[in-house]
């Protein structure tokens, strides 16, 4: 069980056998980012956690639709979480009177303002913000946007405009020397 997509996949077959330990196994492995995912597009936390909820429900009733030959399961589950905010979006009638380029830059600065707000209300003497705080800046910035804003690499790399080797190694070595900082 090293590959996610195999896990996703035993996790949705479950479901579809009706298991509720398939739904419980997505839950714990993916609810915090499916979350982050739809505040980014709804923009409320409240909303958010609908929006997943909302979700999981679909995820329950619909997991025999699911089809390993059009893509993964996880990209699946992350669909039905997108489609669901979006539908929020367009059954509350909200109109945003900026562009869409406007938009994005507000809510990557805002979503990395939320983020890096999370680093500085760490207790100051935790030794997890000790360990951070030894780390170069975009090197934090990038663990921070992966496991505290929930962004995929390749929206890191997009953000930080950086190559996305660039980035995946970056948060590895990173991560590392969380890990030897932390022991």
């Amino acid at each position: 069980m090293t590959d996610q997509s195999t896990d996703f996949e035993t996790a949705l077959g479950a479901c579809a056998k009706g298991e509720r330990n398939g739904l419980h196994d997505i839950f714990d492995a993916e609810a915090g980012r499916l979350v982050a995912v739809a505040q980014r597009i709804v923009k409320r936390r409240e909303l958010a956690e609908e929006v997943v909820q909302e979700a999981f429900i679909r995820i329950w009733t619909h997991a025999h639709q699911y089809r390993p030959e059009r893509g993964s399961a996880r990209g699946w589950i992350y669909a039905i979480v997108r489609n669901r905010a979006l539908n929020m979006l367009r059954d509350t009638g909200r109109k945003d009177l900026i562009t869409e380029d406007q938009m994005e830059s507000l809510q990557d600065a805002e979503q990395l303002e939320q983020i890096m707000a999370a680093w500085h209300r760490l207790d100051h003497n935790s030794r997890l913000k000790e360990c951070l705080g030894r780390l170069e800046e975009t090197r934090r910035r990038g663990i921070l946007m992966a496991y505290v804003g929930g962004y995929t690499h390749g929206e890191i790399a997009g953000r930080l405009r950086l190559p996305l080797g660039t980035v995946k190694s970056w948060i590895r070595r990173g991560l590392l020397t969380l890990r030897d900082c932390m022991t």
